[in-house]
C-alpha cells in the first residue's frame, strides 16, 4: 500500500474557515486553495498506509478522553525570521490544543514523533510568500476576531495533488459547550485590501 501523509487539526468552521482561506489565497499564498484552515493537532507525518486504522483507533481514544472548549482567534502574530508565517493569533484554546496535540503525538501511540519548533497553536494566513505580502496579512487581520466552541478535531491525508483532504472527524467525549459559556460571535467583517 505504501505511505501517506497525514495531519490532525481542528478545523476553523464556516464562515470563518473560508473568509481566512479567501484571504490567505488573496495574499498571494499559492497553498491557500489545497489547504483548509485550521489549527494543527499534528503537523504533516508520513506513515504507513496500513497504519491508518491504528492511527483513528487512537483518535477515538483522544477524542473520548477530550472535551469541548471554547476557541478564540483574536489577532494576528507571525514566526519570522525564524519561519515564514504569518498566521492569526489563538487567543482562547491555546491550553486545550496543546493538551490534544500532546496525546495525539504520545510516546505510547502510533504517531509518536517530536516537533521540529516548539508547539504554538495558530491559524496560518501567509506561508513562504514576498515580505511585502506578509507584512499585509498581519497589517490586514491585525483585528481579525472569531470564535466558537470547538467540538472535536479531524483527521486528513495529503492527496498526490497537494490538496488536503479530511479523512474522518473525531467528537469529544464530553457534552457540547453551551452557549452561555462563549461570548456573542463577534463581526468579523475585514477591511478591503
Amino acid at each position: 500500500m505504501g505511505t501517506v501523509t497525514i495531519g490532525v487539526s481542528i478545523a476553523v468552521p464556516e464562515p470563518h474557515g473560508s473568509l481566512l482561506q479567501e484571504r490567505r489565497a488573496g495574499f498571494g499564498d499559492p497553498a491557500a486553495s489545497g489547504i483548509p484552515t485550521h489549527v494543527t493537532l499534528l503537523p504533516p507525518t508520513e506513515v504507513d498506509a496500513t497504519a491508518l486504522p491504528a492511527i483513528e483507533a487512537h483518535l477515538v481514544e483522544v477524542a473520548a478522553a477530550g472535551r469541548p472548549f471554547p476557541m478564540r482567534l483574536s489577532g494576528t502574530g507571525t514566526f519570522r525570521p525564524l519561519s515564514p508565517v504569518v498566521y492569526v493569533r489563538v487567543a482562547d484554546g491555546a491550553e486545550a490544543c496543546t493538551w490534544l496535540q500532546k496525546q495525539v503525538r504520545d510516546a505510547s501511540g502510533p504517531v509518536a514523533r517530536e516537533l521540529q519548533f516548539p508547539y504554538h497553536p495558530h491559524v496560518t494566513v501567509a506561508h513562504g510568500i514576498e515580505d511585502e505580502a506578509m507584512d499585509r496579512a498581519f497589517e490586514a487581520l491585525s483585528g481579525y476576531e472569531a470564535q466558537w466552541p470547538c467540538t472535536g478535531f479531524a483527521l486528513y491525508e495529503q492527496g498526490a495533488d497537494g490538496v488536503w483532504r479530511k479523512l474522518r472527524e473525531f467528537a469529544f467525549g464530553g457534552a457540547v459547550v453551551p452557549p452561555q459559556a462563549c461570548a456573542p460571535e463577534r463581526d468579523t467583517t475585514l477591511p478591503a485590501l
